[in-house]
């Protein structure tokens, strides 16, 4: 059975997506970008909704460029191996392999998924995670959390659940980044 993982970078005051401008700089630290590649590697399948996966449909040839470093080149292969489900009612189409588009997000279906699958999951993007949330879908939850407050935007957690979480890994970095993962009790 897989494991429901959500991440994503943060500010240091909670947002996972700030209202504006950046969250800081984090990714693009190589020591950073390997650190999550390496993490989740082993990740079978990717839930998105629509405007995270348009960001990360990058991935899907970005390791045709000669002049990337190997972590980067890495990172992209590993994506491109991975399904990705795409939860939106807009999508027309897909633009990667091994993808499919869901008009709504079901959570019985996540559960069957969960069970069916030897690998784990993830489900980015903190909307469509906020829904997982709710369902009581979520099993880890790691942050990254940059040293930037940016006072305002959409929230890791969602405001209206209550959550009560071990932390079962943390790490530091050079750069100031912060990676905290939490396991739900």
């Amino acid at each position: 059975m897989g494991r429901l993982i959500y991440s994503m970078i943060t500010s240091l005051d909670g947002y996972a997506v700030a209202a504006e401008g950046s969250l800081g700089s984090a990714a693009e630290d190589p020591e950073v970008h390997t650190f999550v590649g390496d993490a989740f590697r082993d990740v079978g399948t990717y839930l998105y909704g629509r405007r995270m996966y348009e960001t990360m449909t990058y991935w899907e040839t970005a390791d045709a460029d000669p002049d990337l470093p190997p972590h980067i080149a890495q990172y992209a292969r590993d994506w491109q191996a991975t399904d990705k489900v795409v939860y939106s009612t807009t999508l027309k189409e897909v633009s990667s392999a091994r993808t499919r588009i869901e008009r709504t997000f079901d959570p019985e279906a996540v559960r069957r998924l969960k069970a069916e699958s030897d690998h784990d999951l993830t489900v980015d993007g903190p909307t469509l995670a906020a829904q997982a949330i709710r369902a009581g879908l979520v099993d880890e939850y790691h942050l990254f959390v940059t040293t930037s407050v940016v006072g305002g935007g959409i929230r890791f957690f969602p405001d209206d659940v209550r959550l009560d979480l071990d932390l079962v890994e943390e790490h530091s970095f050079t750069n100031g980044l912060i990676s905290a993962r939490y396991r739900t009790r």
